[in-house]
């Protein structure tokens, strides 16, 4: 984990480098730049530290949290933004270069070069700013409902209507706490869901630190139960320390295992597996989709909770009619929203993976920056339907 923070860290520092040279070289004025490069530094600082928040600044931790977490969110809009920018005006001198004398061009240059820099460097900024305060309502908000459903084949009549709540990515800890989470839980139950499952990542902390803030998932209610898989963040606070506290929690964990369900003669199974990135580094915890159907009886119809929505490819393979997934945060905010679709199958919603329905949840709540520009979080609400 040093290794990755290290690298983590030493990204950070570069972006920050590049971003003050490319805003703060053009502006005229020595004081202001030097003022804005110190400002630059000292945010550079603030974010790095973040991870250490409860040791460096025991007195003011919520805040600093809310701060860092928020700069460092808007600070990947601004990098984005002023690459984006650069590679804009590279094309743009490319593309005059080809149509003037060397001599012409370097006129021009010296006429627009300092404006269009400033003003463009301005407008970076600013939309920055509008892309943070739209983000930060988005991330704050109460999850919106999001009703699916899913026709299945073979699909007993015993379960059709089967109503299922999927909550997914709840992140508790760092700005989400107990107060943020018990409205979402009472919402939960008053859509009255046959069965509750949560897709993993609950959490960001350890058990001790978090174990107020995560009491309201108690109250999560269901006549089948309430399942969860583990996500990648359990695995970095005491994966093993989180899934004994489920239970306490009354949550059922399904760590490549599964549960049958019966209705009138018929077997619905519900199989879970532990996350298939940080899973394999942990004895017993590789994810194994074939492993949790080991023993299981005759069924009439199979799902299964994954994490992340790459598991879809192995589920496919072994029969699997459904999977639902997270993790992606339907990409939560720009620019990270362009890059999801690049590693995983499915980024938001219902799709089919191999001719198996896989429905990724958006996250009920966020992970790191309080921000989500234009993905809204939700609490998804499923009804199985005969096909």
């Amino acid at each position: 984990m040093s290794k990755i923070f290290l690298v983590a860290n030493g990204i950070w520092i570069l972006g920050h480098l590049y971003v003050a040279f490319r805003l703060v070289s053009p502006i005229s004025r020595r004081w202001l730049r030097i003022a804005l490069g110190l400002l630059f530094a000292l945010l550079c600082v603030m974010g790095s530290c973040v991870f250490f928040a409860d040791r460096l600044l025991p007195n003011l931790t919520a805040a600093y949290r809310w701060l860092a977490w928020t700069y460092i969110g808007s600070f990947s809009t601004l990098f984005a933004l002023i690459l984006a920018r650069d590679a804009l005006l590279g094309l743009r001198w490319a593309v005059r270069r080809l149509g003037r004398p060397e001599g012409a061009l370097q006129l021009a240059s010296s006429e627009r070069r300092r404006f269009l820099l400033t003003a463009s460097g301005g407008a970076a900024v600013g939309t920055t700013a509008v892309l943070g305060i739209v983000g930060l309502k988005g991330a704050r908000r109460m999850p919106e409902v999001v009703e699916v459903e899913v026709p299945i084949k073979g699909l007993p009549e015993a379960f059709d209507g089967y109503h299922i709540v999927q909550l997914s990515d709840v992140h508790v800890g760092e700005t989400i706490d107990k107060d943020f989470i018990l409205p979402i839980v009472e919402r939960v139950t008053s859509l009255s869901p046959d069965l509750v499952v949560l897709t993993g990542d609950l959490v960001d902390g350890s058990v001790d630190a978090l174990r107020d803030d995560v009491s309201p998932l108690a109250y999560l209610r269901a006549p089948d139960g309430v399942f969860c898989v583990t996500g990648n963040h359990e695995y970095y606070s005491g994966v093993e320390t989180w899934c004994a506290h489920f239970r306490e929690l009354g949550m059922t964990v399904l760590n490549n295992q599964h549960q049958v369900i019966e209705r009138r003669g018929k077997r619905l199974l519900l199989a879970g597996v532990t996350d298939r990135h940080e899973g394999h580094k942990w004895p017993g915890h590789a994810s194994d989709p074939k492993a949790a159907l080991a023993g299981a009886p005759a069924h009439d119809a199979r799902i299964l909770l994954a994490h992340q929505p790459k598991s879809a490819f192995e589920a496919s393979a072994l029969g699997y009619d459904l999977q639902l997934s997270g993790h992606t945060h339907g990409g939560q905010f720009f620019p990270w929203n362009l890059f999801v679709g690049l590693v995983q199958p499915v980024v938001k919603g219902l799709a089919q993976v191999n001719g198996m329905w896989v429905y990724v949840n958006r996250g009920t709540c966020y992970w790191g920056p309080p921000l989500r520009s234009f993905v809204p979080p939700e609490i998804t609400s499923l009804k199985l339907k005969r096909a």
